[in-house]
């Protein structure tokens, strides 16, 4: 491997991507990562979500934050940014899925994935320090118990399995997960900003664990760089060229040479950044699958608000994910919130409407609610205090429906759009997630002695559903007929590229997601030879070969 700028290069630095890091430097590679976003210490991070320039990222206008907003003519997509990728804005939750997920069509007959995932799942669990069960009690942890219960679903209910070091709250002692080679580490408050960024340093973001390790053992990391593009050189090896993340003027584009890519820039970054390869031909081997099974987790992010703060209920106290209970066998509901002051996500949440009706019935029972009871109305929509008033459910499923992506011009430059893919439309509107919201009012008002509503959210009221585990797209399968990557997370056709981030996860898992991803990446590197070692891995001419 000479001749070239660094052995592997590194687009991203989430989930996929941190595991590439750690395990790619310990095999003795040169590692470079690039990742669009800023590098945060835990001060650095916004004290609510009303310090934009800390907490959105928009670059052009100098936000440089943890949360992306991305939108689709089908989904509005909820993603991170930074030094640890989605670690940073994510609520710590860290489920396994279901048999349903392992047992999807797009790749069962490839490999027994519950088998084959296992051993990868533990050591994701012991790398972000999963603690397997939510320590702590609280108003919000009864009311949803008693909301499943009220469904029916009781004995779905449990606590949610979250990477947080707890410790003492308040108290920083040295590391306490990897032997004093991580960083110190300080007990959870309960603050509830999870999702604004941890300024305590309990959360075990990627910054906290991989990508720690791996800057030991000599990987680099350039923040504030977006990778532009990725081309295949006629010689072998790829150029990587990048930009100054946000530049209006004086972009500073940079390449260089690397022997592979790992690509691990989120959903929303890998499919981008591949669909426009395809497109200039720079990589011009692309499966004509990319876009496609492009997932949302078939979710809805709806939720219950009372009209004041209800005394002694403390809804804003505790990591940002608890609990959860299933509503049906496919329909998974988790609380969520943000801690006191970070009441900006508020500005997406309204009524909650019917949602099988056309655009102009739901805009109508919104009017029709509000002129029926205008002040309940007007508090209820109120931003003061939202986060101390309310619960967010969280509802993800396991049904097989997808979007297919692709490249359409706007104004001459190419963006990303999206279809109805493969299996059932992609929901706009979960019945599940409004029972669950329902249950949450009736119990969050008998618990507080105030009024309490459902909630839903604007987007979902003209039929656009809100995710925050945009997956799939560039997914694994066993040909390049039916997706991106072979089950080692080669692109096919540029077998030198790989796709380890949420891109390549082919169903909906049902949970969040974060877990799954890492256990993947683990799986996919821990097939990597050694530097200048040979590579036990078949060819992907053999693959095909075995399948006929």
């Amino acid at each position: 491997m000479t001749g070239f700028d660094h052995d592997v290069v590194i687009v991203g630095s989430g989930f996929g991507a941190s595991v590439a890091a750690l395990r790619l430097a310990s095999k003795g590679y040169g590692v470079h990562v690039f990742e669009a976003g800023r590098r945060f210490e835990d001060a650095d991070f916004a004290k609510t979500s009303w310090n934009l320039r800390r907490y959105l990222w928009a670059p052009a206008i100098g936000c440089f934050g943890v949360q992306r907003i991305h939108k689709l003519p089908h989904v509005m997509v909820l993603a991170g940014a930074g030094v640890g990728g989605g670690s940073l804005n994510y609520a710590n939750t860290l489920y396994e899925p279901g048999p349903a997920f392992f047992e999807d069509r797009q790749w069962r007959d490839l490999a027994d994935w519950g088998a084959e995932l296992a051993p990868h799942y533990a050591t994701a669990k012991r790398m972000l320090g999963v603690v397997a069960e939510y320590p702590h009690s609280g108003p919000v942890e009864q009311i949803m118990a008693d909301a499943a219960n009220d469904l029916g679903v009781g004995d779905t209910f449990r606590r949610a399995p979250v990477g947080v070091w707890f410790g003492r709250p308040g108290e920083t002692v040295p590391d306490p997960f990897f032997g004093g080679d991580g960083p110190d580490r300080t007990g959870c408050t309960l603050c509830g900003n999870c999702m604004v960024g941890c300024r305590v340093g309990a959360k075990n973001t990627l910054a906290k664990n991989y990508l720690a390790l791996a800057e030991r053992l000599g990987t680099t990391i350039e923040p504030l760089r977006t990778v532009v593009e990725v081309r295949e050189r006629p010689g072998g090896g790829f150029d990587v060229t990048t930009v100054r993340s946000g530049a209006w003027f004086g972009r500073a584009s940079r390449t260089v040479s690397a022997d592979q890519v790992v690509l691990g820039a989120g959903t929303w970054g890998t499919q981008q950044l591949l669909h426009r390869m395809k497109d200039s031909g720079a990589l011009p081997r692309l499966s004509d699958a990319l876009g496609r099974l492009t997932r949302t987790n078939s979710e809805a992010l709806d939720g219950a608000v009372a009209v004041s703060v209800p005394d002694g209920l403390g809804l804003a106290s505790g990591v940002a994910i608890t609990t959860s209970f299933h509503v049906d066998e496919r329909t998974h509901v988790e609380n969520v919130r943000y801690g006191p002051g970070s009441n900006l996500m508020g500005m997406l949440a309204t009524g909650l409407v019917p949602g099988g009706r056309p655009l102009l019935g739901r805009l109508g029972a919104l009017l029709g609610g509000a002129l029926r009871h205008p002040i309940t109305t007007l508090r209820l929509s109120s931003l003061h205090r939202w986060s101390e008033r309310g619960i967010i459910a969280l509802v993800m499923q396991t049904a097989d429906n997808s979007l297919t992506l692709s490249l359409r011009r706007r104004f001459g430059r190419p963006v990303l759009t999206s279809a109805q893919g493969e299996g059932e439309p992609n929901p706009s509107h979960l019945p599940g997630a409004h029972l669950a919201a329902q249950a949450i009012a009736a119990r969050m008002q008998a618990a507080g002695g105030v009024p309490a509503a459902a909630r839903g959210s604007w987007p979902e009221v003209f039929g656009i559903p809100l995710t925050a585990h945009f997956l799939g797209g560039a997914v694994v399968a066993g040909d390049p007929e039916r997706g991106v990557v072979d089950p080692y997370h080669r692109v096919w056709g540029h077998p030198g590229l790989h796709v380890v981030d949420g891109a390549a996860v082919p169903a909906n898992p049902g949970v969040n997601p974060s877990l799954t991803i890492t256990a993947m990446a683990e799986r996919a590197l821990s097939y990597w030879p050694r530097r200048s070692a040979a590579d036990a891995r078949p060819t992907q001419e053999e693959l095909l070969a075995e399948r006929g």
